[in-house]
């Protein structure tokens, strides 16, 4: 049953980012990085407050949901709302030098790999 909570959440969630993307695109006559920044910064509050609500009692953790919500519907509209909340949760769980080579690591080498990938493009 996960697996379909995620397709039909990484499905929505998509359609979701190419609707910001198109929107963004026509309003600003170009999407990038517009329209990456609002997905990521709009994904990431949604699973923080999810998170949030989530920790404090207030939001059932019922695994298909959760695994719908967070995976599916958020994953698809953005991963980095994904790295954000492991990066809180790490650094909230005391070990703020995980959480700070997480974001070096995450977004260096990402950031690395696609000019490594460019480049062999090329």
């Amino acid at each position: 049953m996960s697996w379909i909570a995620v397709a039909i959440g990484g499905a929505l969630g998509s359609v979701a980012r190419h609707a910001v993307n198109l929107e963004l695109g026509h309003r600003f006559e170009r999407s990038v990085p517009y329209a990456t920044l609002v997905v990521n910064i709009v994904g990431c509050l949604v699973i923080g407050l999810l998170a949030g609500l989530v920790a404090g009692g207030r939001l059932r953790r019922w695994t298909t949901v959760r695994t719908f919500r967070f995976v599916g519907v958020l994953g698809g509209f953005t991963t980095f709302s994904s790295f954000g909340l492991e990066t809180v949760t790490v650094g909230h769980g005391g070990n703020h030098q995980a959480a700070m080579w997480n974001i070096v690591g995450q977004v260096g080498l990402g950031v690395g790999g696609v000019w490594l990938g460019f480049y062999l493009a090329l």
